[in-house]
């Protein structure tokens, strides 16, 4: 005879519910508000929780949204491997700016311009999202490096400043992030410069 007692809840189950919800509306509300106008009061409400809950999860808003930004990257920022450095690079910075644009309801753009005044934040910031994206990229640059194109010399860090450092310098002072064709000629101009010899020290 089949037991007619009511199945217990999975209490995983609900808490798995419950981290996705409140992970759906800070996107939500970062999107509609911008990172500054959106409170941890407004997220439990738009997710249907208690303030507790999401405070058994993140310390603050900020936590939220750079565990949110990890699954984002996941899902947009990685680095293919087809063969074309060139062809990766531009996919993913692609996917990079697309995270990053609009900046006044970017979730990674408030979180950096948060990171500006609260050192705790800029911290969990790289520990949490920039160092695991940093070890992709020189992973990627150093198959590149053993496939022959890029030099094997190559300094990875000054590689990583000539490709990021002009997304963030526009970023940083709002002015418009680079367009498919400036970002092909951004890179095309950044490998060229790293495959030539170093030029000698100055005198």
């Amino acid at each position: 005879m089949r037991s007619t007692a009511a199945t217990p809840p999975d209490p995983a189950r609900r808490s798995s519910r419950a981290r996705r919800a409140i992970l759906d509306a800070t996107a939500e509300l970062i999107a509609e508000k911008g990172y500054a106008g959106v409170t941890i009061e407004a997220i439990a409400a738009r997710a249907g929780v208690g303030k507790p809950t999401i405070y058994r999860w993140w310390p603050s808003k900020a936590m939220v949204t750079i565990d949110l930004l990890g699954e984002i990257a996941e899902q947009t920022t990685g680095y293919p491997d087809t063969g074309d450095l060139a062809v990766d690079l531009r996919t993913q910075m692609l996917g990079l700016i697309s995270a990053l644009d609009p900046p006044q309801t970017s979730p990674l753009a408030g979180v950096i311009a948060e990171g500006l005044q609260n050192p705790d934040v800029a911290r969990q910031l790289r520990e949490h999202l920039l160092e695991p994206q940093l070890d992709l990229f020189r992973e990627r640059m150093r198959r590149a490096q053993q496939h022959g194109q890029l030099r094997p010399d190559a300094d990875l860090d000054v590689a990583l400043y000539l490709l990021y450092g002009p997304l963030h310098y526009r970023l940083l002072y709002d002015l418009g992030l680079p367009d498919a064709n400036e970002l092909d000629v951004l890179i095309r101009r950044a490998l060229y410069a790293m495959n030539q010899p170093d030029p000698p020290p100055a005198a």
